[in-house]
Formats: C-alpha cells, structure tokens, sequence
C-alpha cells in the first residue's frame, strides 16, 4: 500500500513539473522568434537585382531580348498589308492602266518601290514580249520580296528557340555553382543551398519569357505576309488581265539600256556542229 502511495506521489510531481515547464519553454520560443528574424531580416529584391542574380548567361539573354523588340517594332511598321500594298498605289495604277498610260505607270512604279510596285514594274518592263514572259518575270519579283520579308521576320523564331537553350546554359551552370555550394557548406545549410537554387531558376525563366512572345509574333508577322501576298496577287491580275500583249510585241517601256542582242554571224552561212559558224581563215 504505500508502494502505491509512493508511485502515485512521483506521477503528480511529474505531472507538477511538466505543467510549470511547459509555459516556460513557449515563452523561450517565442522570445527566440523575434531574434532569429532580426538575424533574417526579409529583403524586397528589386527587378535588376533578380536579373543580376540570373549569372553571366543573363549578358546573352538580354542583348537576345532587345533584338526581339526591335524586330516585333520594325514588323510592326513594315508588315502590315497597307504597308506592303497601299490603297493610294493600286488606285494610282489602275486609273493609269486604264487610261493607258504605261510609261507614267512605269515610272510612277519606280519612284515607289515596294512588294507591290516591283512586280507591276517587273511586268511592264516584260509585257513586249509576251503573257508568259510577263507573268513568269511577276512570280519571280514577287517571290523575291516575299522571301526578303520572310527571312527576317524568320529571325523571331530563331530567337524563339535559342533563348531556351541560353537559360538551360545559365541553369546548368548555377547548379554547379549550387552543389559547389551544398559541397562546401554541406546540408546543414539549406539556406545556402535554396539561394543557389533560386538564382539557377532566373535564368531559365528570362529564355522562356523572351520565346514566348517571340514565337507568338513570328507567327503573327507570317500570317501578314501571307495575306499581303494574296491581295498583291489578286490586284496584279486584276491590272493584267485584257493587256492587250499582241499590240505591244517588242515594245519597252523601261530608260535602262538593253545591252542583249542578236549574235553577229545571223544571215550567214549555218552554223557547223560546234554551234558557230566556221572561222574564216585569215590572209596573210
């Protein structure tokens, strides 16, 4: 009996010290809670702050980035369709088509180059000799035009696909820096370790922010293209259409000289097997 008196008297002694201690363990940590974020004070990082933060390949990633503004800039002043085809130019040429003044169209087509202008003076320039000169010297005018605007918008998906690789490049690197880090500090210093983290991701993120709208505007300015194509194609047509080619055989409306002609051994004697005709023999 007082074995049990004496075992119920050590359990409320315990229960005595516990309840006293408790209290005084949660005031130790809640005094210890404001020193330790004295010691961590919580920092606001500034947006170059971030940036710098991205490593040595961030030096690529934005000189990458403002190429991209001022493709998407100069896109957007040069591939518009009334850009490429002005109203002001097909209502100049048709009025000058249908009165048939082809040497004002002519030159009117030179003093205003563009996508447009070029093919229609490509065409007046080949309409003496023939419909299917003509329109063949058209396609490939055009062609050529629409490939020089192709090739650079092509530029915003090159952007588009590199700039990833560049952050995966910056993000290879500070994950060495990273273990580097977790080598030298080991893992009782995750702190450490989460800000090397932190600084591999910025990389990563800045080549996927500037892919994005790169991608998105290249498809945007192809699709302009495209259309601009269309509707130059269609108002060429429409300007060629009753030319009337067997009135105009072996006229040029061009001032450039034409430096082509017929070979001098014409009206002789055949040609032999070589395709010239025979040399003479000289007299001596």
């Amino acid at each position: 009996m007082k074995i049990r008196n004496r075992n119920l008297l050590s359990i409320l002694l315990s229960l005595l010290v516990l309840t006293v201690s408790l209290p005084a363990v949660s005031h130790a940590q809640e005094a210890a809670a404001p020193a330790a974020a004295e010691k961590a004070p919580h920092k606001n990082k500034t947006l170059w702050t971030v940036l710098k933060e991205g490593g040595v390949m961030m030096i690529p990633i934005g000189l990458v980035s403002v190429g991209m503004c001022s493709l998407i800039a100069l896109g957007f002043l040069t591939l518009r369709r009334r850009k490429l085809v002005p109203d002001d130019q097909v209502s100049t040429l048709r009025k000058l088509f249908t009165e048939g003044d082809y040497q004002a169209a002519v030159e009117y087509c030179r003093q205003n180059p563009g996508l447009f202008t070029d093919a229609v003076y490509t065409g007046l320039l080949c309409v003496g000799q023939g419909k299917e000169v003509t329109e063949r010297a058209m396609e490939d005018t055009l062609a050529k035009g629409i490939a020089g605007l192709a090739t650079r918008n092509y530029y915003l998906n090159l952007i588009g696909v590199i700039t990833p690789m560049l952050g995966l490049t910056g993000t290879v690197l500070g994950m060495m820096g990273a273990f580097s880090t977790l080598g030298t500090s080991g893992i009782g210093d995750p702190s450490a370790l989460a800000g090397a983290i932190g600084e591999v991701l910025v990389a990563t993120a800045s080549g996927l922010f500037i892919a994005i709208p790169a991608f998105t505007f290249y498809y945007v300015f192809r699709n302009w293209i495209t259309a601009a194509t269309a509707y130059a194609e269609d108002h060429i047509n429409t300007l060629f259409r009753g030319m009337p080619y067997q009135d105009m055989d072996g006229i040029y409306f061009g001032t450039e000289p034409i430096f082509a002609a017929a070979p001098n051994w014409i009206g002789e004697q055949p040609a032999a097997a070589g395709g010239l005709p025979d040399a003479e023999p000289s007299v001596s």
